[in-house]
């Protein structure tokens, strides 16, 4: 171990590695081993993903919500772009993804569907060959430097690292002035030397090598095979580890989409994390709020001695506070072990149990019998929305149904249409009631924000543009989860539809 920093150790000449924690190889690792005991071992040596064609298709399309690094709004809208879902193209797009090459992505897409172009400069027809005349990969600004300006390989290594630096205004002036000299010698146009200058400049910030975007896009179809073919398995794993872009709920709301049946916390037959299997997904217990570790340790163990069958039995064996209890009632958690009583009715015997213990002093015993505690007054539960309400309270999203479906009898979605059906409506006005999902706010030329919308339906994900003049005017409305109807023109970019939004209004329940 040394304490010098990475420029330090290079400038020694040691080989310096970078050794990065990535949690979807757990998600990968729990997937697998869950595939493995149902029964349907894979074996990882003889495993290749990317010739697999449904996950190809799956890719190509975009469908790839939960798997590793092709699941961001920018990942999965250029994945629907381009069309391509083979690993060739996977590499290319996962290091063409950066921030600053935005332009070089349009024009890439052009490219790839037929737009006709030559190569920037005959220097470097074979250089950018794979990747249609444009820089994609950190060594492709090395490769141009020696190509077109006649760089040493040692002063093409120092621009290409230049670029991801916080002080590079400083180098680069100099890197500049001999770039443009040394491609002047070689004969190169004043009109390509400033477009190739301007294209390395795209790799600000941070860029991969091609090996580095490989070995991603090979995790990335390892996910996307197990998403494809072990849906159940894969987003109980993707949940089991606290997700990845996007939220819990957001997760769950994709695998109903898939098709999965997702089924609440129960405390006989959860685990402690998320399980799934044959087209089933279970809650985890750790999905359940304030629920304490020492609390589903306890839970594990009493129940590997014998199943809990009661509530009072399990008051009894467990100590819980009170929160966790009544968190534990409203998801629904003993439904299973109670006969034809409703949560209010738990409610009333586990505060009945808590008297019953504070009486005796906090001596907690098992009871010998149920009536002991005597029978419960008949509670009325309360209406449908209330139990959904706390239930979404506990656990941050509903099981059985996606929470717009809720809003549906309101009079103000009369008019809107589902996300799936927003493709029927291109270039027309529309308008689409939505859950919001994730956002990305960024400063347009003129220097004001707008923003990059994802919300969703029952029916899938809607990505929208909201320009500084909606965004500045409606993002107020935006500022609390919450269903909002989204009006604007759907628009066709390489066959992704992208809704360019107009107005926001929230629908109130």
């Amino acid at each position: 171990m040394l304490q010098w920093d990475k420029d330090g150790v290079e400038d020694a000449g040691l080989v310096k590695i970078d050794l990065l924690g990535n949690r979807s190889l757990a998600v990968i690792r729990d997937a697998l081993g869950a595939v493995a005991a149902s029964g349907r071992p894979i074996d990882e040596l003889r495993w290749h993903p990317e010739d697999d064609p449904a996950t190809q298709a799956a890719i190509a399309e975009g469908r790839t919500m939960g798997c590793f690094y092709i699941e961001s709004p920018a990942m999965r809208l250029l994945q629907q772009k381009a069309g391509r879902g083979d690993f060739e193209h996977l590499v290319l797009h996962s290091s063409i993804i950066r921030p600053a090459a935005n332009d070089w992505i349009e024009e890439y897409l052009g490219r790839l569907h037929g737009k006709p172009w030559q190569p920037l400069d005959p220097t470097l027809k074979d250089v950018l060959s794979e990747t249609y005349g444009i820089m994609v990969y950190q060594e492709d600004v090395s490769r141009a430097a020696v190509a077109m300006a006649g760089f040493s390989h040692e002063e093409a290594d120092k621009l290409r690292k230049v670029l991801s630096k916080k002080d590079r205004a400083l180098h680069l002036a100099q890197f500049r002035r001999r770039f443009v000299e040394g491609a002047r010698r070689n004969g190169v146009s004043a009109e390509a030397i400033e477009t190739a200058w301007n294209m390395m400049m795209s790799f600000d910030g941070y860029s991969f090598c091609k090996p580095h975007s490989a070995s991603y896009a090979r995790v990335s179809f390892q996910a996307a095979y197990l998403k494809t073919h072990f849906p159940a398995e894969f987003m109980a794993a993707v949940l089991r580890n606290r997700g990845g872009f996007y939220s819990t709920a957001a997760y769950v709301s994709e695998a109903r989409r898939m098709g999965l049946v997702v089924l609440g916390p129960d405390v006989n037959e959860s685990d402690t994390g998320w399980t799934g299997r044959d087209g089933v997904l279970r809650v985890g217990l750790d999905a359940v709020a304030a629920l304490r570790e020492s609390t589903l340790s306890a839970v594990s163990e009493a129940r590997a001695k014998r199943p809990f069958d009661s509530p009072e039995d399990f008051f009894e064996r467990i100590d819980l506070s009170d929160t966790e209890a009544r968190h534990l009632i409203d998801c629904g958690a003993f439904d299973a072990i109670v006969h034809r009583e409703n949560r209010a009715v738990l409610h009333w015997r586990w505060m009945r149990h808590r008297r019953r213990a504070a009486s005796r002093g906090g001596n907690l015993r098992l009871f010998e019998s149920q009536s002991e505690y005597g029978a419960a007054p008949p509670l009325p539960e309360g209406d449908e929305m209330d139990r959904l309400r706390r239930e979404y309270r506990v656990l941050g999203f509903l099981c059985d149904r996606h929470p717009l479906s809720l809003f549906r009898d309101n009079p103000a979605l009369r008019r809107t249409i589902r996300s799936d059906d927003l493709r029927l409506r291109i270039g027309k006005p529309a308008a689409v009631a939505a859950w919001p999902v994730c956002h990305k706010t960024v400063h347009a030329r003129n220097g004001k924000r707008m923003g990059f919308f994802t919300f969703e339906d029952e029916t899938g994900l809607i990505e929208t543009v909201l320009f500084p003049d909606v965004y500045e005017r409606c993002i107020h409305r935006l500022a609390a989860n919450g269903p909002v109807i989204l009006s604007g023109i759907p628009e066709n970019q390489w066959g992704a539809v992208v809704l360019h939004v107009g107005e926001v209004k929230r629908i109130h329940g």
